[in-house]
């Protein structure tokens, strides 16, 4: 692999991440925040919390595995 073909995927995973990255930022300044849904485990026993999103981590592993689908297809 030559150093253009690594440019350029640098280039598309960054324009790639920065377009996620301000979906996600417009999505939180309007109230729809991945994060807070049913599904998504959090206990809070005094000084601890323990948070796991399971449901954020479904929705988002479906939604990326459909968009590397439509993308890597030839």
């Amino acid at each position: 692999m030559d150093l253009t073909s690594l440019a350029k995927y640098f280039i598309f995973f960054g324009v790639f991440f920065l377009i996620c990255g301000s979906i996600l930022f417009f999505l939180g300044k309007l109230g729809i925040g991945l994060g807070k849904l049913p599904g998504d485990i959090l206990i809070q026993k005094g000084n601890f919390t323990f948070y796991f999103p399971l449901a954020t981590s479904i929705i988002l592993s479906i939604i990326l595995s459909l968009l590397l689908g439509l993308i890597l297809r030839k």
